[in-house]
């Protein structure tokens, strides 16, 4: 890993990646759900981020770490570990770039996860999430192949490429009228849910934003309760493959214990009954993961009552029969 990679972004980084995205990354819908809102007595809109490229938004992080490379860099490649979103995210702009990209990936990894990954020409190499430690894998791929490895979560250029989206809500936001009380985001390692919350804290520093995690795997949440990085059990596994990292970043953590975003937690029944309810009355195709913060809105763990919400779906990218079982939940 470079030496920048631990130095913790600021919101001129969130500005300069959004610089570098525009017209490669997809500037996703925020839009009112009179559905929700009306179920939950609130106001309650909806950033798609599963209408970013590759269906997650992971293509904004992984774009903007990649096209910052030297060419020297470029030519020997990147390596990667994810079980889907970061793989695709990190093979689409390899692609767009020109650059060799191999990804470490679950055995059991989504099907739809692995096969994008592929289609979009990156190199997959699998592991056993029981028995093997996918960083030192990596770590020796890079190693042979004098590449950068780049982490899902815990890199500055990447935490600034998915603040992105929440500079685009606060954005959003503004045009529409409306100041939101809380953003709720799916949360792992934390990428995503630190970037938003450097956005909004400069932009709309009365929103609060909330890391929703898996029950099991919500080590943000244990970490802002106890102010210092800690990891949760991680013990099992979750229908939300996407947010199973058991301890946030270090950049991560300290940007959302700085901007004082709040923790909850959901369980699987809650993520599979989310994922349902998006695809009969929200008409909208995403995966548990990408479900964490509709599941806490309908849930009632998020107490939505007379507020102003919005709530982040990171990510589509669902095997037909996850989706079928959600709709049977």
């Amino acid at each position: 890993m470079d030496a920048t990679a631990h130095a913790i972004p600021v919101f001129s980084d969130v500005v300069d990646a959004a610089a570098r995205l525009q017209g490669t990354a997809v500037t996703t819908p925020l839009v009112y759900s009179p559905v929700l809102s009306d179920r939950a007595r609130a106001k309650v809109f909806l950033k798609l981020e599963t209408l970013q490229r590759t269906g997650s938004f992971k293509f904004r992080g992984a774009y903007n770490r990649l096209v910052q490379l030297s060419a020297v860099e470029r030519e020997r490649g990147v390596v990667a570990f994810s079980s889907g979103n970061h793989a695709q995210g990190i093979a689409a702009a390899a692609r767009i770039l020109g650059v060799p990209a191999t990804i470490v990936m679950p055995h059991d990894a989504p099907r739809i996860k692995l096969e994008n990954t592929r289609a979009l020409g990156a190199n997959v190499i699998f592991y056993d999430r029981k028995r093997d430690k996918r960083e030192e894998i990596a770590a020796r791929l890079a190693a042979e192949k004098g590449a950068i490895v780049v982490p899902a979560f815990d890199d500055a250029a990447v935490v600034a490429g998915q603040g992105t989206a929440g500079l685009e809500i606060a954005q959003q936001a503004q045009a529409l009228g409306v100041m939101f009380d809380a953003v709720l985001v799916p949360c792992s390692g934390g990428g995503l849910t630190s970037g938003i919350a450097l956005a909004l804290n400069h932009m709309s520093p009365g929103t609060r934003v909330y890391a929703v995690e898996p029950e099991g795997f919500d080590g943000a949440g244990l970490s802002l309760a106890r102010g210092e990085r800690s990891s949760a059990p991680g013990e099992g596994s979750s229908i939300a493959d996407s947010l199973m990292s058991p301890t946030p970043g270090i950049i991560p953590f300290a940007i959302l214990q700085a901007c004082r975003a709040g923790a909850i937690a959901v369980d699987d029944e809650a993520l599979a009954r989310a994922v349902g309810y998006a695809a009969r009355e929200l008409k909208l195709v995403v995966e548990p993961g990408g479900a964490a913060g509709l599941a806490a809105l309908l849930g009632g763990v998020f107490e939505a009552r007379g507020k102003t919400v919005a709530i982040v779906l990171s990510g589509g990218n669902i095997d037909p029969e996850m989706l079928m079982r959600c709709l049977n939940t």
